[in-house]
């Protein structure tokens, strides 16, 4: 892949399955996340099926990143595919007071193309405009330097760090304000 490659966010949908089983049961990101065992298909096509995509509704919003590319089309000319390369999420909404924690997963083979970084500008503008929050924060392990420097480009900020939040050390507190 060479040049800028382009995302779109979407829905869940049923078919990406295959590629939400593949990413939640990335044990290497497990310590990035509160997943703590493997997840099963069936798990995971409940979770498809339950969602709505309303994040008043579900209290979350999960939108799967999708690279974009054109390939060229014999006869009508350039036609659009997209590839699932990742996901992200808006959890621990709360509506009152405008905020959510935000987290974001790329799939190894695509990562450090600056895909997180184009969703995470993305997500913050749907945020601030779409449904009007005013806050995101991100929960990035301190040793995570790849996920620090990603939000810290995003316009989040440290503001706070917990010492030994989880097994592997300290958490830091990044947050936007939008």
């Amino acid at each position: 892949m060479t040049g800028q490659q382009h995302i779109a966010l979407r829905k869940l949908e049923p078919d990406d399955l295959p590629w939400l089983y593949q990413w939640e049961n990335d044990a290497e990101a497990w310590a990035d996340g509160d997943t703590h065992n493997p997840l099963s298909k069936a798990d995971l096509r409940d979770y498809i099926l339950r969602t709505t995509g309303d994040i008043y509704q579900d209290g979350q919003l999960r939108l799967v990143i999708c690279l974009q590319s054109e390939t060229d089309k014999a006869e009508s000319g350039a036609e659009q595919t997209s590839i699932p390369v990742g996901c992200i999420d808006l959890y621990d909404v709360d509506i009152r007071n405008r905020k959510a924690a935000v987290a974001v997963y790329i799939a190894p083979k695509y990562r450090h193309l600056g895909l997180a970084a184009q969703a995470l500008r993305q997500i913050k503008t749907y945020a601030a405009t779409v449904i009007c929050f005013r806050l995101l924060y991100a929960l990035v392990r301190e040793d995570n330097k790849n996920s620090c420097s990603l939000f810290q480009s995003a316009e989040f900020q440290q503001v706070a760090c917990l010492p030994n939040w989880v097994n592997e050390g300290n958490i830091l507190v990044l947050q936007t304000i939008l």
